[in-house]
């Protein structure tokens, strides 16, 4: 999230001649990006997949927010001494709780901060206003607000939101990160959560953001990874310039690094803080996080998007350790070796090669970062050549995800938008705090912004920040919930034209984690194969269905499915019907 003014003159000169050389250097490689895009470019295809329909299809996404009975709006609880924290919002959940078949939504709220507020004293949930919420869907559609029956309205400053099947009993848990304490509530099956972070073992500190549940050592327990932002508190700083109205949060250059959180799952409910063992030493300014095995040597890898630093590859060597890797792995830096704002982040296939790759939000004047997995333990900067540069050059994202919205085989990219300075636009006229969202169609390994033909969303501008991805209606195209800073949240139904197959795979570990997260997916149609990673991890600060969709174009059916479970099993299915939820169990050990 690095802003783009600093604590006082110095750092807001700094900051200033580094945003207008940055500026004058992307522009040049905006126009070089665009005279790419008007000559062919190979796709480097490891199943030769078909090539998409003739010109890319339109989104329609909706917002039913109100009509679906959500009501929900973030408190940021901002202050006349910008308080850091108040900028950053927090993250939204799609998971089924209650194993009714029905996706339901978790928010996570800010809490009140005094003006000014004692430097090392933390906020208080101290009326409902500032409560976190859980809405419960019913069967016809709507939602209701379950709050206070589910025991969730939380405590404190809440940010990031993980979901995951800690315990193996069937039942989705629930992590909130936070700033001071994070929160872990297990899920009962009755409908309520208990507060169980103290026996657990989690509690933590700092400024926690996003947070991951991983099985790092496949051992069959979900593991937990919490990602942490800066060394702060409520200290006074004063940034900006020295007049009315122009006093704005400070840079994260400010403030010292912090080193990530990971937690490893002891059974019976218990966790141990292993970070230091585990090798994740170095520190970091983390907000986003997400996971793939990007070497395929059987074994998790974790990737961290660091605000102003290096960005973080923590390579899983398969002994309960990492190593940090992304520098000399190509994922590290900017195609001129420059740091970033790296704010969120996906980990997933987009050119359909058979090798996740990464996109990573940042500030306007940056350019998004794409890198594509060269299958060699490398990655090669695609953000020119695959046209995302000069789409994204001038808008601020954060939540980010990589799914197949018109069910054409490749997966679209959608941004949620906003700068992180409310007054960004006094000292750069061509950025905006408030932003519509992003929806860039895949086209063939190429990106095309078709946001302006894609409904009123697009044309509705928020300090976005969050955002979940799941089919809320079950009716095969994947919905999106978005929240903003100090603003409303958006349900955002897909209701794309197209008559393209589809198929969404729920799995259930039984050797390994009972959600299946990590297990490696291959779909293969007469068009092609297709890759994924089960994971509710991604984006900022949220937590998307577990289900791994796929999109068949005019396929109907899949030849072969094979997956690649965490326990190291290997299963086969074959030709399996597409336009169905298919729930998949893990063959049992062979003896």
């Amino acid at each position: 999230m690095g802003t783009t003014s600093g604590a006082g003159p110095v750092l807001l000169d700094r900051c200033h001649f580094d945003g207008y050389l940055a500026l004058g250097a992307k522009l040049l490689s905006s126009l070089l990006a665009v005279a790419t895009l008007l000559q062919p470019q190979a796709v480097r295809t490891a199943s030769a997949p078909t090539q998409p329909e003739a010109a890319p299809i339109a989104g329609k996404f909706v917002d039913v927010t109100q009509a679906l009975g959500i009501r929900f709006r973030h408190q940021a609880s901002p202050t006349s001494r910008k308080y850091l924290l108040e900028t950053m919002g927090s993250g939204v959940a799609l998971f089924d709780y209650d194993n009714d078949g029905r996706l339901d939504i978790f928010f996570a709220n800010g809490a009140r901060i005094k003006d000014p507020m004692p430097e090392d004293s933390f906020p208080v949930k101290d009326g409902p206003e500032y409560w976190n919420r859980l809405y419960h869907q019913r069967a016809d559609g709507t939602f209701e607000d379950v709050t206070e029956k589910a025991g969730l309205s939380g405590v404190g400053y809440s940010t990031g939101v993980a979901v995951g099947d800690y315990d193996n009993d069937g039942y989705e848990d629930l992590f909130v990160a936070g700033y001071g304490r994070n929160s872990l509530y297990h899920n009962n099956g009755d409908g309520t959560f208990t507060d169980v972070t103290d026996s657990a073992g989690v509690t933590g500190g700092g400024w926690s953001t996003s947070a991951a549940w991983v099985d790092y050592d496949n051992d069959g327990r979900l593991d937990l990874i919490v990602i942490r932002y800066l060394a702060w508190n409520f200290k006074d700083v004063y940034c900006g310039e020295h007049r009315p109205g122009y006093r704005a949060y400070c840079h994260p250059d400010v403030f010292r690094p912090v080193g990530v959180l990971l937690y490893h799952n002891e059974g019976r409910g218990k966790f141990s803080e292993v970070s230091q063992r585990a090798g994740l030493t170095r520190e970091g300014k983390g907000l986003g996080v997400a996971i793939a095995d990007y070497d395929h040597d059987g074994h998790p890898d974790i990737f961290v998007a660091n605000d102003s630093v290096a960005q973080a590859l923590y390579h899983n060597k398969g002994n309960g350790t990492f190593e940090e890797v992304a520098v000399e792995s190509g994922c590290g830096l900017d195609a001129d070796g420059n740091t970033y704002a790296g704010m969120g982040v996906d980990f997933s296939d987009y050119n359909n090669d058979g090798w996740p790759d990464l996109v990573i939000t940042d500030l306007g004047n940056q350019m998004y970062a794409l890198y594509a997995n060269a299958g060699d333990r490398t990655f090669d900067y695609a953000t020119s050549t695959s046209g995302l540069g000069a789409i994204t050059l001038l808008h601020s994202g954060w939540g980010a995800r990589l799914f197949d919205y018109d069910n054409d085989g490749w997966n679209d990219l959608f941004v949620v938008q906003g700068h992180v300075l409310d007054t960004v636009q006094l000292n750069y006229p061509n950025l905006s705090y408030r932003e519509p969202p992003l929806l860039a169609h895949n086209f063939a390994g190429k990106f095309v912004d078709v946001s302006a033909r894609s409904g009123g969303v697009f044309q509705q501008k928020w300090a976005g920040r969050g955002l979940a991805l799941g089919d809320i209606n079950n009716d095969g195209k994947l919905d999106l919930v978005v929240t903003s800073n100090n603003g409303p949240a958006h349900v955002l139904l897909n209701g794309t034209e197209t008559r393209h197959h589809w198929l969404s795979l729920r799995l259930v570990g039984l050797k390994s984690n009972r959600d299946g997260i990590g297990a490696r997916i291959q779909i293969t149609t007469e068009a092609g194969s297709q890759f994924a990673t089960v994971s509710t991890a991604g984006s900022y600060e949220s937590s998307s269905d577990r289900r791994a969709h796929f999109g068949f174009g005019a396929s109907t059916s899949a030849k072969q499915i094979k997956i690649w479970w965490p326990s190291g099993i290997v299963q086969d299915l074959r030709d399996v019907a597409a336009d169905q939820f298919l729930t998949v169990k893990e063959p049992a050990p062979a003896k």
